[in-house]
């Protein structure tokens, strides 16, 4: 924190936000950058703090052709390289503070890259999550060579994943049911599992038909979310290279559905969704 010429702490502006329940507080960074010593787990914690899966903090752009770029960091203070749900907040944040129009297709330089965005009205985005990968050097994941399934073994159980990167890592696994109780206990695991040297969100998939799916994501630096954004991409992904869903999916998740459009390989991922305003706020704690 900041002091003023009387000794006292200086506020940190902030927007909260969220994603179809999946919450985030942003930070306006483009002319003064975040303090080094920012206590980002301070501001997270949901008794204490703020509150938040990700802290999303908008910086000036390093590419000429980006309007932004942005950076994100967990709640337990880690960097993540993606966050779809995120992406769409900033998107929104953005057209309120008068930067986009709704109906222009953007740039933002995201840590994982640069993304395109479309704002279909103030608190509708889609987002272009670029094409998925699937090269398990570049995802990463020991594996010796690209497939649409991996065995994988948890407290003595033999499972069979999807690992692909959508810009951050992402393992698949297809349920029955996503509310059956070994889920719960799998998420942590796979999440930690040392096949993943990142560390991995762990998606659970439950295919309804080519056109729907019901999805639970347990996310590295945060846990259990209500939605995740990137996990629907992955999870899409990795089911349309198996032919169990078509090229459009409603993605049904605790928090609410997003819709993915991917027409496979060549081309790039879509994801599009709301973006939701909670409260503007001064974080006045101490580090």
């Amino acid at each position: 924190m900041a002091a003023d010429a009387a000794g006292s702490h200086v506020g940190l502006r902030f927007t909260k936000m969220h994603g179809l329940g999946n919450d985030f507080v942003v930070l306006d960074a483009r002319t003064s950058p975040l303090p080094r010593d920012a206590p980002i787990r301070a501001m997270a914690d949901r008794h204490t703090g703020i509150g938040f899966d990700q802290l999303l903090i908008i910086e000036p752009a390093r590419d000429p052709a980006c309007v932004v770029a942005y950076s994100i960091r967990n709640a337990d203070g880690s960097f993540a390289e993606q966050c779809g749900n995120g992406a769409r907040c900033i998107g929104a944040w953005l057209h309120h503070a008068g930067a986009i129009a709704v109906g222009t297709m953007v740039k933002l330089q995201s840590p994982a890259g640069v993304i395109g965005m479309r704002l279909d009205d103030a608190s509708t985005v889609a987002v272009e999550m670029g094409e998925p990968i699937f090269e398990p050097a570049r995802i990463p994941f020991d594996a010796p060579s690209v497939a649409d399934s991996y065995p994988l073994e948890v407290d003595g159980a033999h499972l069979e994943i999807a690992a692909l990167s959508m810009g951050n890592p992402h393992a698949v696994l297809e349920v029955a049911d996503v509310h059956e109780p070994r889920v719960d206990a799998l998420g942590p695991r796979i999440t930690a599992h040392p096949r993943f040297p990142r560390g991995v969100n762990a998606g659970f998939a439950q295919t309804i038909d080519t056109h729907h799916i019901k999805l639970r994501v347990h996310e590295r630096g945060a846990g259990w979310t209500l939605a995740c954004g990137s996990g629907a991409c992955a999870a899409v992904a990795a089911l349309r290279n198996r032919g169990r869903v078509g090229d459009d999916v409603r993605v049904e998740l605790p928090g609410g559905a997003l819709s993915i459009a991917w027409k496979g390989p060549g081309h790039a991922l879509w994801m599009t969704g709301p973006a939701t305003f909670a409260f503007d706020g001064e974080w006045l704690g101490n580090p």
